[in-house]
């Protein structure tokens, strides 16, 4: 039984929505992909079933992603699927209670955007919204002490979005935020396939390369993997073996934009906190930190030890929970530990982190 007045965080995701409630911690993992029936303009399923249905529906029925790119393209569809993944949470009695909410964004969105998420969450439902941006969310969930006078270096790989920043005395110092990440990962995989083995192969089966034989660096042993496909020439069904090399090959210019941004924001960042980081190192958290050799990659082209977080598909959520709790408990509170490749760091939130705050 959901008690009464929780308080929920939300990382409103490109690719999956993560939904934690105070005192539960996450209950909730979904894809962001809702199913639509184009002639009657209703909603036919949301999160995991209306994933299945990607690439395999008739012509009036389509499977969206009402989110690109880390912000709302479809405004009412968000709606509809915040209120649905709230309520699949914590119950339709409990909605009406109105709880308060928080929201994770890319660091580098609009007002307009902010604004729009704040909207969606509060037609869902929401009694107030909070909005906090992604990487201090992350920092957060991975159990960086954010309220130091110390440079902490995160780095967030969603869906749609990547974003770097230096964290310290609980704000961002220097950030930035690229439109490349996972879903670029899987669409530079398709283009690869139709390019040098003339076949079209859907986002599905470009996730499933991704995450087996996908690579940003060298591995140790070479992996390959049947992949099925079309043929562009025949239009037949087909299958090709791909090698984890070939994905090396495939991913390199996005791979490449994420390290750039990685340096763009050292460049920018202060002598005395690049120093800290230097010690420290950089934390990585999202699914796209989990392709093979990133942070191996990162570390050769920065000189810098790189760290993936204990539960990097989380540590958005997970954060986003903690800062809730945080704000309406009035304290720093008691965050729970969590482990990064580098050692054990405890989180802390701070009254200066950035925040829009609605109330009904």
């Amino acid at each position: 039984m959901i008690m009464v007045g929780a308080d929920i965080g939300i990382d409103l995701g490109t690719a999956n929505i993560l939904v934690y409630i105070k005192g539960r911690g996450i209950v909730l993992h979904e894809p962001s992909v809702v199913a639509v029936d184009k002639s009657s303009d209703t909603i036919l399923a949301v999160g995991e079933e209306a994933r299945r249905m990607l690439g395999r529906t008739p012509g009036n029925i389509v499977a969206v992603r009402p989110l690109r790119e880390g912000v709302i393209s479809d405004y009412y569809i968000t709606e509809k699927m915040l209120k649905y993944f709230i309520q699949k949470a914590v119950g339709k009695k409990a909605l009406f209670l109105k709880p308060r909410i928080a929201v994770c964004v890319p660091s580098a969105v609009t007002e307009v955007e902010r604004r729009a998420v704040q909207d969606a969450a509060r037609q869902a439902g929401a009694r107030q919204v909070f909005v906090i941006e992604e990487p201090i969310a992350a920092a957060i969930g991975a159990g960086i002490n954010i309220g130091q006078a110390m440079g902490s270096m995160i780095i967030d790989i969603g869906g749609g979005t990547t974003d770097v920043a230096i964290i310290s005395l609980g704000g961002m110092v220097v950030s930035t935020s690229i439109k490349v990440a996972g879903d670029n990962f899987d669409e530079a995989i398709v283009r690869y396939m139709r390019r040098t083995h003339n076949m079209l192969i859907g986002e599905r089966t470009a996730e499933e390369v991704k995450i087996s034989v996908g690579s940003a660096y060298p591995r140790g042993a070479s992996l390959s993997m049947d992949v099925r496909g079309r043929n562009l020439v025949s239009g037949l069904p087909r299958t090709v073996t791909v090698t984890s090399e070939e994905m090396i090959e495939a991913l390199h210019e996005s791979v490449t934009a994420v390290v750039d941004a990685v340096i763009n924001v050292l460049e920018r960042t202060p002598p005395e906190l690049a120093s800290d980081i230097g010690d420290r190192g950089i934390v990585m958290t999202g699914g796209g930190s989990l392709l093979n050799g990133l942070d191996m990659l990162i570390s050769k082209k920065t000189g810098i030890d790189v760290y993936i977080a204990e539960e990097p598909l989380n540590c958005v959520a997970i954060g986003t929970g903690m800062y809730i709790e945080y704000i309406t408990t009035g304290r720093g509170g008691d965050m729970s530990e969590k482990r990064t490749g580098g050692g054990n760091r405890r989180g802390r939130g701070s009254r200066s982190m950035e925040m829009e705050l609605d109330e009904e």
